[in-house]
């Protein structure tokens, strides 16, 4: 059982080594630099090479069953979540076999119009402390589910 961050632009890197270490899992921070290491044990920071979806490779060729993947990254949870891993965004939301397929359409979709339209602000919220709340609420939950699967 294993916890792995898409560490870039991640809001709950402090939540996550706190609830992780208190479940004693390892906690893999992934991105392409820039991320202050942890001097907690189970907590190990993995530096990749420049270059796209780089830290996304690293992460969906390690994470299987019984492991929690937090990422904000659509087509990674996709790539996560065909392998069995558990999967939450920032906000605590799971993405699931049930919702990914919708979410990854809608995504594509917003992408478009994007594309269309340059000008368009997006119409993105501020993280709130009720985001941060439920995450580590869902985060526990999914690292228990975690631990029950692992024991079967």
């Amino acid at each position: 059982m294993a916890v792995y961050v898409d560490a870039d632009a991640c809001p709950v890197k402090a939540e996550i080594e706190r609830v992780g270490t208190r479940h004693g899992v390892q906690i893999w921070v992934v991105s392409n630099g820039g991320i202050r290491p942890s001097p907690h044990p189970l907590v190990e920071t993995v530096i990749v090479p420049d270059g796209p979806d780089e830290a996304d490779k690293w992460i969906a060729d390690r994470a299987g069953p019984g492991d929690v993947v937090i990422t904000a990254d659509i087509p990674l949870a996709a790539r996560c979540i065909e392998g069995g891993a558990q999967v939450l965004r920032h906000d605590g939301s799971p993405l699931t076999p049930a919702n990914i397929g919708n979410i990854l359409a809608t995504r594509d979709l917003m992408a478009d119009l994007r594309a269309m339209d340059p000008f368009h602000k997006g119409s993105g919220r501020g993280f709130t402390k009720a985001d941060r709340s439920r995450f580590l609420n869902a985060l526990e939950e999914a690292l228990r589910r975690a631990g029950r699967i692992r024991a079967m």
